[in-house]
Formats: structure tokens, C-alpha cells, sequence
């Protein structure tokens, strides 16, 4: 799991990603390329994304039974390397549609030059907050996510602790050496805490509130994966591997997994959310520029926004759907936290201090 995006670049990652990617289809495409190798339009589309993408089969189908567009979907990578593929190959594209830049990359997305504007049906139902490229439609929001402290719930009720709630919570002296995060180089969310730090505290603050989190035990390993599935005490994967950190970085809809995937499902999820320390990342998807298949690539945006895929988000890549009013899974909505103030920082804020930030974050946690 990851955010999508978030979820998600050193030059050897993006070294790697360039030599080995990952594809995956919904249904044949021969007759497709046989159309397109006899001069007609192809019927295939092509969705390269970050490695979290995730949507049900059935979905699929019914995009390809409302369009005869078959999805071709080309995994690339944690969602930096994906795009810096795709700036890359910038006009010359692998596919007609991407999927998975999110707030924290938009700018660099945008700057770059590699999508065609493209206005999708059903745009005036998605709030006019996370539209962020405005009335340039370079790109359509298709999801939200919140990454926030979560908590092992047992461990805070066998000691008869209150868990944490806010930023300010995590520097108390009850919470030393419970916090395990992710590297804000290395890990979307690790990136994700560190922005939600800076809005929260200010340029001249969140160095501060840094230094005294280390002081307070804070621990920071590489990934989600580790943080989460190895030392968080909480998840599944963590008590397997003796995990021993009741507190950890990740994502407001990480207990609705907890409950999804155990045997048997417990009634409650035994994982809770830090509500206060939450920061909103958006998702959003382009037509990419040079597409094959641009009529099909159209299509494909408007059906990521279309009633199918939204309500098939939340439980596929748990986060959250854009568009007001989706029906959303009972186990998702019972289950996960619903954030209603995160931080956030525009897009163009993020893209000019992002790089100083992470090497400040370094020298004052990692060095």
C-alpha cells in the first residue's frame, strides 16, 4: 500500500524503472493491434501509472463494454519514477494516459510540458478545492488520501495512555521512543509528514518541531513497507516481525486494510488514526502528450471520473473519491478516519521548496 501515490526517487530507482516495467492487461488486444496495423484506430488504450494502481476487473470490463476501448495498464515504478519516465520521454509517451502524480509533483508535472488538455465530463461534480489546475484542465483529480500518524490501539489501552491527537501530542514524553516514519527522501509519506510539518509550523518553525521529535525518539527507516509492515506494532505484518513501535506514519485509510485482509474480520479495526497530524495528497490523471490513442485516452479520463471507478476506488486502493456524493463501502467508511481540516501547501509552494526542504530535513534527523 501506498498513495497512491502517492505513494512513491534516487537516480538508481529511476535507472531500474527505465530497464524493467511491469505490464498488465484487461482482456486480449490482438484484434487491437491487428486494427491498428491495418490503418484503423486502435481500440486499445494504454494507463501507465505508479505500482499502487488497483481496480477491479469488473470495472474494467464495463469501461471497455461503454467505450470498446480495452485497458492496457504499464506499471512504472513508485509515482516519482514514473513521472520523471514520463518527462523523459515527453512527447514520445508509453501510453495515452497517466495516472498517479499527485500535489507534492504537480508542478513539476505541469512545468514539463507533458499533457493535452483535456476538459473530462463530470468536472463540475468534483469540489473546486482539489481542482488545482484549474480551468487549464492539464489534468483531472481522481482521488484524495490523508497521511496521519495511525496508532495500535491495544498498546495504548493496556497501558491506559491516551493516544496521540496533533503534531504537538508527538513531542510529549509518554510518546518517547514510539514513533517509527519514513524517510522524507526516500518515501512519499515520509515526504508527505515532513510538508504536513511545514504547514502546520511555518519556514521557521518545522526544523524546530524536527529536532525535537529526534529528541523524543523518533525513528526513521527507508519505506512504507518497513515502517509500517515490519515496525509498527500495530498492523498485521508488524506483529509477525516483532514489530515494537505503537506508532507510525501512514495513511488515514490504513485501518479499513487491517479489518479487509484479516481472518476472520475483526468488528473493529485494531489500528486508530492520529487525526491532527494529517496531510491531503490528490491524485490526479492526464492525457499524455503524443498520445497513439488520444480519442481513446479522453475516454479513459472520463470514466476514471464516472460512478464505476469512484466507487471502486476506495476499497482497491483505499483512498478516497473525488467526486461528491460516490457511495462509498460501508467497511471503508466504518473503519477509516475522515479527515475534515488536513495541512496542505499549494502545489507551486511545494515545487519550489521541495529539494531544500528534504536536504534541511536530512541534515537535521537522518545526519
Amino acid at each position: 500500500m501506498s498513495s497512491s501515490s502517492i505513494r512513491r526517487g534516487a537516480a538508481a530507482a529511476l535507472a531500474a524503472a527505465l530497464g524493467v516495467t511491469v505490464l498488465a492487461a484487461c482482456g486480449g488486444d490482438s484484434s487491437a493491434e491487428k486494427e491498428q496495423g491495418g490503418g484503423k484506430a486502435s481500440k486499445t488504450v494504454t494507463l501507465v501509472s505508479h505500482d499502487s494502481f488497483a481496480a477491479s476487473e469488473d470495472v474494467l470490463k464495463e469501461f471497455t463494454r461503454q467505450t470498446g476501448y480495452t485497458v492496457k495498464i504499464l506499471k512504472s515504478g513508485d509515482a516519482g519514477v514514473a513521472l520523471n519516465k514520463e518527462i523523459l520521454t515527453k512527447g514520445s509517451p508509453q501510453g495515452d494516459v497517466f495516472f498517479g502524480v499527485d500535489n507534492t509533483l504537480l508542478s513539476r508535472a505541469l512545468d514539463n510540458g507533458i499533457f493535452t488538455p483535456h476538459e473530462a465530463k463530470g468536472l463540475d461534480r468534483i469540489p473546486a478545492a482539489v481542482r488545482l489546475d484549474g480551468d487549464k484542465h492539464r489534468v483531472t483529480p481522481v482521488d484524495t488520501g490523508d497521511i496521519c500518524v495511525n496508532y495500535d490501539k491495544k498498546y495504548f489501552a493496556d497501558r491506559k495512555l491516551a493516544p496521540p491527537v496533533t503534531f504537538d501530542d508527538l513531542l510529549k514524553p509518554e510518546y518517547r521512543n514510539l514513533l517509527v516514519a519514513e524517510n522524507a527522501a526516500t518515501s512519499s509519506p515520509g515526504l508527505g509528514f515532513l510538508l504536513g510539518t511545514v504547514a502546520r509550523y511555518g519556514e521557521d518553525g518545522w526544523q524546530d518541531y524536527w529536532k525535537k521529535l529526534k529528541a523524543n525518539g523518533l525513528k526513521v527507516v527507508d519505506g512504507w513497507e518497513e515502517a509500517y509492515n515490519r515496525e509498527f506494532s500495530g498492523s498485521a505484518g508488524g506483529k509477525k516481525e516483532g514489530g515494537d513501535r505503537p506508532l507510525v506514519v501512514s495513511y488515514a485509510s490504513s485501518p479499513p486494510v487491517e479489518v479487509l485482509f484479516a481472518e476472520p474480520q475483526p468488528k473493529e479495526a485494531p489500528t486508530g488514526v492520529a487525526a491532527g497530524t494529517c496531510f491531503r495528497q490528490v491524485e490526479f490523471a492526464g492525457l499524455l502528450k503524443g498520445a497513439k490513442n488520444e480519442a481513446g485516452g479522453k475516454a479513459l479520463l472520463d470514466f476514471l471520473v464516472s460512478a464505476p471507478f469512484q466507487e471502486d476506488l476506495p476499497l482497491n486502493m483505499f483512498v478516497n473519491p473525488v467526486v461528491e456524493g460516490t457511495k462509498l463501502p460501508e467497511l471503508f467508511t466504518r473503519h477509516g478516519a475522515t479527515i475534515t481540516d488536513p495541512a496542505t501547501l499549494p502545489p507551486d509552494t511545494i515545487t519550489k521548496n521541495r529539494e531544500q526542504w528534504i536536504q534541511k530535513w536530512s541534515s537535521t534527523v537522518v545526519k
